[in-house]
């Protein structure tokens, strides 16, 4: 029960808008490779599946997206 309150209390304080995703330049990246696009809006940072763009978007404030990529370029996510 107590993991269940500790979810609701979370997404309870999403402080993220609604973005109107419609306008949106989506980028990929610049070798054309993989799934995924990115599009800078409204001060913060879209990304989606290219394959599925009618799919829902992950939205990430500016700091959100810097430690991502910084993850990213260590290899935290890789799972190999």
């Amino acid at each position: 029960m107590a993991e269940s309150t500790i979810q609701q209390q979370s997404l309870t304080s999403w402080d993220k808008p609604d973005l109107d995703l419609s306008g949106a330049e989506w980028q990929s990246s610049s070798r054309g490779l993989g799934d995924v696009q990115i599009a800078f809006v409204e001060g913060f940072i879209a990304m989606r599946n290219s394959r599925r763009p009618e799919s829902p978007s992950l939205i990430f404030t500016p700091a959100e997206w810097g430690a991502f990529v910084s993850g990213a370029r260590e290899g935290e996510f890789d799972l190999t």
